[in-house]
Formats: structure tokens, C-alpha cells, sequence
């Protein structure tokens, strides 16, 4: 007699995740619920981020399988969260659950993942841009309680956040990779002020953040005293594969606004075309890429793949939308309000929804510099990918205290 094959792991673990998500189409089809009901309904059903244990928004399957569940609420017109929260959902998130407690993930999770908890990241300072691990925002233990002083930079949607991951320096006397501790941040503290950066797009979805004498429980600390920069390598690898390490459908995104642009002006400049066929391969080539490498993504601090493909669509994002650009000719040197706006989520559309290819391309300007700049992930490609030598560094185990202020 001839067995029946068995089933392999993915196989498996894909039929249980298609119950999950026809479950929750099933409520969602039959139903007027709101957007936070649907993605409540998707957390407990362990549809937020798959690859998370039971009881923390996941089924404990493999984190590859979340491009699935992506493709087919797309698929249903089901609402997306993202935008609205992409740092906790892409970054928060992932942080948590690898250094908080049970206790304290269970509390956070969802409440990220509804959108009811905005986060936001606090790295940056006017010194410490691409060497965060330069990062001068003191902490210093007062009983069971740390006492924060020091300034922010760059931070994304702090003015609507409820939570920061803030990192500080807590020891000046060891070398700056030793002496950072890594803290959730109540953003509604008192001593912490928030004040807006207006971008070239009018939008101030930027801040700068200062702290005076802000007061922060111990429990709210990821990880041990003085071991902040490995907390926060697990951010900054999350950071750039949410950014630049998720896969869309074929001819979406950038490249599908170049195509509809160019459809629209019906073209007929063998060099537009050129070009444009030109840009869909590497958009195409991109998103193959980030689909192998999600084959291979684990839960936790994901490998230098997620450095490969941020890199790659920051670059061709800019590259694309200039070609937009060029391709609307003077009408493009027209914007339709600078007036400054401090937006909610991150977007590109006008107030009425409709895109505005200006705008995408001011804000793809961006795209280079936010998340580590293309140079620092450079240095991650050829190091880390490549096998090149480091970069010497005149730095290594000197104390903080006696290295040179910026």
C-alpha cells in the first residue's frame, strides 16, 4: 500500500494561516465594522505579524507567510494599518516582543497594531545622524526611575504619538557602543516638548523632541543597563526592511504611477519609453529580490537583506518620480500649497485623496536619508553581504567621555 505524501512545514503552516484570513473575511464581508474592529478582529486571530508566538497577534508560523495575508486583504479591499502607525506596527513591535517582558508585549501589542497607540523613534540627534551609537540624550538612575535630559531629532510623527523608543546614554565612562540603555517612552510625560520640521513638501511630519528632567519607570526599559545598542539593532534592521523589504504587487507603487503617467500623456518619445522600460525592470528585479528574501526571514532582528532592499528602493524610488517629473514637463514646477500641515500618517495624496506626483517627488528625496542613509547601507552590503573589511575606526575602545563632541 502507498502512503499518502506528507504534507511539508510551509504547506501546513499555509492552510492554517488561509482558515485564519477566511475567517476573518468571512466577518469582514458580512458586516459594516469599522477599520480598529478589523484589525482587532486580525490580531487575535493571529493575522498581524504571523510569525509572532500565540496570544501576541501571531500564529508562531513563519514570518514569510505575511506577505500572503497582505496579498489577500489587498485583494478584499480589507482596510490597511500601516500608514497610519508604520513605526510601531514595523519597528515597535518587533523590538518588544524580542526584549519586553511577557507581561509588558501583552499590554503594548495590540494596542500598536489597532492604531489606538501611535510610536515613534527617538535615535537621532543633531550629533548622532548615521553614528547613532554617538548619541549624548542622558539617563541617569533615581531609584525606580530614570531621569531623561537631551534633545531628538528627525522624529517621524512624534506630535501624534503615544509612545517613543528612545535611546540614551547611561555610562560616559565606557566606549559609546557600551554605554546605551534603551527605554519606551510615555510621549505624554511632562518635560517632553515637541516641536514641528517643515519639510520641502509643507508637511511637518518631522519633529524635534526635547526632554527636561522627563521621568521614565525602570519597567519601561528594553533590555539591560548599558546594552542599548543591541536593542536597538533590532529596531534599526526592522526599520529597513518595513521600509524597503516588503514586496507589492507587479507594476505597483512608484513604478505603477510612472506607467499611468506616462499612459496618460500618451508618449511617444522613444526615449521616455526607453527609460520607462528601463525603470520597470529594475522596479521588477527589486521586487524579486525582496520576495526571495522574505523566503528567508526570521522572526526577531532580521539578516542585512532588509539593509540590500532599502537601499535599492530608496535609490530607484528617486530615480522614478524624477522621471515622472520630466515627463509632465512645466506643469510639474507647479505645487498646489506649501502652507505647513502636521498630517497624521505618512502620505503622499492630496487632502481629497488623489496623488500628487510633486509631492511624491519632493518627499522621495527623503527616502535616501530616513532609515540610515544609502551610505551606511552600503557599508551594511559590503560588509555584511560581501565580505569586505571594516571600516577602521579610531574610536573603538575609547571612552565616551574622552571622544570629541560634534
Amino acid at each position: 500500500m502507498t502512503l499518502p505524501p506528507v504534507p511539508d512545514l510551509r504547506t501546513v503552516q499555509l492552510d492554517l494561516v488561509e482558515a485564519q484570513i477566511k475567517t476573518l473575511l468571512v466577518r469582514f464581508e458580512g458586516s459594516a465594522i469599522s477599520d480598529k474592529e478589523f484589525w482587532e478582529m486580525q490580531f487575535d486571530l493571529g493575522l498581524a505579524w504571523v510569525g509572532f508566538p500565540l496570544g501576541f497577534g501571531g500564529l508562531g508560523v513563519s514570518p514569510s507567510l505575511q506577505e500572503h495575508i497582505g496579498n489577500r486583504l489587498r485583494e478584499a479591499e480589507a482596510p490597511s494599518n500601516f500608514l497610519r502607525n508604520p513605526i510601531g506596527i514595523g519597528m515597535g513591535a518587533p523590538t518588544v516582543l524580542v526584549h519586553a517582558s511577557a507581561d509588558l508585549a501583552k499590554r503594548l501589542l495590540k494596542p500598536i497594531f489597532t492604531c489606538d497607540e501611535i510610536w515613534c523613534q527617538l535615535f537621532s540627534e543633531p550629533g548622532a545622524g548615521s553614528d547613532v551609537a554617538s548619541v549624548r540624550t542622558s539617563a541617569v538612575r533615581d531609584g525606580d526611575e530614570w531621569i531623561i535630559n537631551g534633545q531628538k531629532v528627525w522624529t517621524t510623527l512624534a506630535h501624534v504619538s503615544k509612545w517613543g523608543m528612545l535611546l540614551t546614554r547611561t555610562d560616559i565612562t565606557v566606549s559609546k557602543h557600551a554605554g546605551m540603555t534603551y527605554f519606551i517612552l510615555d510621549m505624554e510625560s511632562p518635560g517632553v516638548e515637541i516641536r514641528p520640521l517643515r519639510q520641502m513638501t509643507g508637511d511637518a511630519e518631522f519633529n524635534e523632541v526635547y526632554f527636561t528632567d522627563v521621568r521614565i519607570p525602570d519597567s519601561h526599559r528594553l533590555g539591560n543597563v548599558g546594552d542599548g545598542w543591541a536593542t536597538a539593532l533590532t529596531t534599526l534592521m526592522n526599520e529597513r526592511v518595513s521600509l524597503g523589504g516588503t514586496t507589492a504587487e507587479r507594476e505597483s507603487g512608484p513604478i505603477g504611477d510612472a506607467v499611468r503617467i506616462w499612459k496618460e500623456l500618451n508618449s511617444r518619445l522613444p526615449h521616455d519609453r526607453d527609460r520607462l522600460a528601463q525603470l520597470w525592470i529594475e522596479a521588477e528585479v527589486s521586487r524579486l529580490t525582496n520576495i526571495r528574501a522574505s523566503q528567508m526571514r526570521m522572526a526577531g532582528t532580521p539578516g542585512p537583506e532588509g539593509s540590500v532592499g532599502k537601499l535599492i528602493s530608496a535609490e530607484l524610488n528617486k530615480k522614478i518620480y524624477e522621471f515622472c517629473i520630466n515627463l509632465l514637463g512645466p506643469q510639474a514646477m507647479t505645487y498646489a500649497s506649501y502652507e505647513m500641515k502636521r498630517p497624521g500618517s505618512i502620505k503622499i495624496e492630496r487632502e481629497d485623496g488623489s496623488f500628487d506626483v510633486s509631492k511624491a517627488f519632493l518627499r522621495s528625496r527623503a527616502n535616501s536619508i530616513e532609515g540610515g542613509t544609502s551610505e551606511i547601507m552600503k557599508n551594511i552590503l559590503g560588509e555584511r553581504v560581501l565580505g569586505l573589511p571594516r571600516e577602521p575606526r579610531s574610536d573603538h575602545n575609547i571612552a565616551f567621555s574622552q571622544l570629541a563632541k560634534s
